[in-house]
């Protein structure tokens, strides 16, 4: 089963059904992770940092590319809300700009 691991936060890799969003896998594993516009890829709130396993997500989509295009997302990022973790083993982090305030963070 594909795992993601957040480096900054509590606790070990999160299982990820294949092709579930990283915000759901998340979400389910009792994390809290900003997403102003409601997990709609309206925003750019609930980034993430990939590290390593890039190569394990689907494609960007037509949400991520337009940040993409416009320098609203860096390439070494994506959207939670949007990513989908297909195999293997992604790890990241949560940018500093996103993180929230009653979460406690590790680094």
């Amino acid at each position: 089963m594909p795992t993601l691991t957040v480096q900054n936060l509590p606790g070990g890799p999160i299982n990820v059904q294949p092709g579930q969003t990283l915000l759901r896998a998340l979400h389910e594993a009792g994390h809290d992770w900003m997403h102003a516009c409601g997990a709609r890829g309206r925003c750019t709130t609930c980034r993430i940092e990939l590290v390593s396993g890039a190569e394990h997500l689907a494609p960007p989509t037509v949400h991520e590319l337009r940040y993409l295009s416009t320098g609203r997302l860096a390439p070494t990022a994506r959207l939670t809300c949007q990513a989908q973790l297909l195999e293997g083993e992604l790890i990241g982090r949560v940018p500093e700009a996103t993180k929230l305030p009653h979460v406690q963070y590790v680094e």
